[in-house]
């Protein structure tokens, strides 16, 4: 009974537009019937418990059983989720004005809510002053660059900044971050940040589910759901191994970033064991959440955090490594 109820929010939540768009490209790529390919997805969500449109993500119209069983969909990862980070303590990263409190160490940009501003006026003039001539605008609870604004510090006073906020129900304000040059070179148009996935073992100890680079391809944000790239790293040595992905499979892979040309495969993030040490020791500062998403930036002076997700995504998990990576997760339910 649970899985339908799944199926049904599942279909209430879809983009249609793009299930639409999904479909046809997999009926002109197997010549199978429409019918036929909905008739497999519906009993695949059921099944495997995952969302639609993981059915076309995922490659299930090309996956036997077994592979089938070890991708981790919308259902499962949920329940995992709400395991590992219970929802009395999830506020802790879902809210934007809290994280920075509580992780303001791991920070490696100026940052401040509304409250903290209204009363230190010379916070306000740091902001205003800092060296990329920027700053951003959020809400407490945007996801995914939503609730995000980007303005120029010039023309604003500590008074109309605050004004501003106050009329646009902006939470936060924050510098505007500048990654290193290298992430730059292959590609200016966002800031390109690392996702690292963590999971406190048994032990209390930091185990990493996994590391991936977001590239951006001509979009203000890095994100998979706004149309851009994610690519593998290594653990150990911080290089992608593999092409960058879309969220949309009617797109190739990249080895090569379409825009500025720069290779992919095989680009070093800078910094990248003091990007590991850092995530471990945020890891643990709050272990009633044992298994978060890190976005973490790295800019020329090193990395800092940017935000925890308890909620982390299974496709900017699992679609770069092409494997469904479920049983790494099963160890972690006993």
């Amino acid at each position: 009974m649970i899985r339908i109820l799944y199926l049904i929010y599942y279909f209430k939540e879809l983009d249609f537009g793009k299930f639409e768009k999904f479909s046809k490209y997999i009926v002109d790529l197997t010549k199978k019937k429409k019918i036929s390919i909905w008739k497999q997805l519906i009993f695949d969500s059921l099944t495997y418990n995952i969302a639609p449109l993981e059915y076309f993500q995922f490659k299930f119209y090309e996956k036997n059983a077994l592979e089938k069983s070890c991708w981790a969909g919308t259902g499962y990862m949920y329940e995992y989720q709400l395991r590992m980070n219970p929802k009395s303590e999830r506020h802790i990263l879902d809210d934007k004005t809290l994280f920075y409190k509580y992780y303001r160490e791991f920070f490696v940009h100026l940052v401040a809510d509304f409250e903290d501003l209204k009363k230190n006026s010379g916070l306000v003039e740091s902001l205003l002053a800092n060296s990329s001539g920027k700053i951003v605008f959020k809400v407490a609870d945007g996801k995914c660059g939503k609730g995000v604004l980007i303005r120029n510090t010039e023309g604003f006073t500590v008074k109309s900044l605050l004004d501003f906020m106050q009329r646009e129900d902006y939470d936060l304000v924050e510098e505007f971050l500048v990654q290193h040059r290298d992430l730059n070179r292959l590609s200016p148009s966002a800031v390109n940040t690392v996702r690292i996935f963590t999971q406190l073992n048994d032990k209390e100890e930091v185990d990493l589910l996994g590391c991936r680079l977001r590239v951006s391809v001509n979009s203000p944000v890095d994100n998979m759901a706004a149309g851009n790239l994610a690519a593998p790293l290594d653990e150990k040595s911080g290089k992608v191994t593999g092409a960058g992905v879309y969220g949309d499979i009617t797109k190739p892979d990249e080895i090569i970033h379409p825009v500025t040309q720069v290779t992919i495969k095989g680009f070093q993030v800078p910094f990248w064991h003091e990007t590991l040490e850092m995530v471990k020791k945020a890891a643990l500062k709050h272990p009633q959440n044992r298994s978060i998403g890190w976005d973490v930036v790295i800019t020329n002076k090193g990395p800092g955090l940017i935000e925890g997700n308890h909620d982390w995504c299974k496709l900017l998990w699992q679609l770069p490594v092409k494997q469904g990576l479920k049983p790494i997760l099963e160890k972690y339910r006993l």
